[in-house]
């Protein structure tokens, strides 16, 4: 009886996942890999597709983090004036 092997050489490997979440945990290098891995043609295709929503999951938290932040600001500013 022939057994159909399907080995994928397009899947990400265990050792490159854990390579590529240790470059992760750089601040902004991790951002630069992302767009890297998210729209380089020799990026594998799983790597691309995780890259490309790691991208807009940090995009939502750097906007959602500067929006905060400035209306932290906005209201400090704006109790310091009243209490005075």
């Amino acid at each position: 009886m022939q057994q159909n092997q399907f080995q994928d050489h397009n899947t990400v490997t265990i050792g490159e996942w854990m390579l590529t979440l240790f470059i992760t945990f750089i601040p902004l290098v991790n951002i630069i890999m992302f767009v890297v891995w998210a729209f380089s043609s020799s990026t594998k295709r799983s790597k691309s597709n995780w890259a490309k929503a790691m991208l807009l999951w940090s995009l939502i938290f750097i906007v959602l983090g500067f929006s905060l932040g400035v209306l932290g600001i906005g209201a400090a500013l704006l109790g310091s004036q009243y209490a005075n």
